[in-house]
């Protein structure tokens, strides 16, 4: 969390270190970057930086949280007009998803990086602060679905559904990382058509 004097700034300066720290996020990662570049591209000193956030961990999961937290806002939105249909409602909602990503490429890279499994320190944190949130977004996002088609209790379908997704996501998203720079438009549709074929065979042991 940011100090107290980092909410008392104007307005237009928060905004700019944000996204500074963001597109700095996006390119490096954790690791690799750097708050001297930081601080270089936002035009204040290092010194106040660190003024504003103690360590640059918290500016990092400041930032991370500020970009979740955008992103979720946008799609609970849009969740009303989701199809009633578990299957549809999936994947009408992974494509809001990548329309998002399409507006906000730094924001994507940023996550993209930031959920990409590892075994380093700031990875564990990550998991462990936003696996609860994530696992909260598939039950609100699937909780008013039609459920009498399927073979088995409510619950139980969303939770396989759950599992599904998450290890699609993680799997797609190690894919996309090594495959480097391709277009996010291009990502999108493979995503897409990707996730609509493995819904398919999950529907023929869902349904009765």
């Amino acid at each position: 969390m940011p100090t107290d004097l980092f909410n008392e700034l104007d307005n237009d300066k928060k905004i700019r270190i944000i996204n500074v720290g963001i597109s700095e996020f996006a390119k490096h990662g954790y690791i690799n970057s750097s708050t001297n570049r930081i601080v270089k591209c936002s035009g204040i000193s290092k010194g106040s930086l660190f003024k504003y956030f103690q360590s640059k961990e918290k500016l990092y999961f400041y930032i991370l949280d500020c970009v979740t937290s955008e992103l979720m806002s946008s799609l609970e939105e849009k969740t009303d007009s989701l199809p009633k249909d578990l299957f549809k409602r999936v994947i009408k909602y992974s494509e809001l998803e990548f329309a998002w990503y399409i507006q906000n490429p730094d924001k994507y890279k940023l996550i993209i990086k930031a959920f990409k499994k590892s075994d380093t320190e700031i990875y564990q944190k990550i998991e462990k602060k936003f696996n609860l949130r994530g696992q909260g977004v598939y039950y609100k996002l699937l909780e008013d679905i039609d459920t009498k088609q399927f073979k088995w209790e409510k619950r139980k379908t969303i939770d396989i559904l759950k599992w599904f997704l998450i290890g699609f996501n993680e799997d797609f998203i190690n894919r996309t990382e090594v495959q480097g720079n391709i277009e996010i438009d291009n990502i999108r549709n493979e995503y897409v058509k990707s996730l609509a074929e493995y819904v398919e065979i999950l529907k023929e042991g869902l349904i009765h």
